[in-house]
């Protein structure tokens, strides 16, 4: 394991390619209080499903994108 020091561009490079990820993240977390909590409305699972493709395109174009 290499010690890597980050640069503040590096650290927002890094946080760019990783965007796509963190809206999936957020997409399943949505998901999951929805079904724990039992509110299954059309809205949240539509809201959930949206971040989860949302953040799956995010992820593929820009690590295209990204140098």
């Amino acid at each position: 394991m290499t010690n890597r020091i980050y640069t503040r561009p590096d650290m927002v490079k890094e946080l760019i390619r990783n965007a796509g990820l963190l809206i999936i993240l957020i997409g399943v977390i949505v998901l999951g209080i929805v079904v724990f909590t039992g509110v299954q409305t059309n809205s949240f699972l539509g809201l959930s499903l949206g971040l989860i493709i949302g953040g799956l395109l995010t992820h593929i174009v820009v690590n295209k994108l990204v140098d």
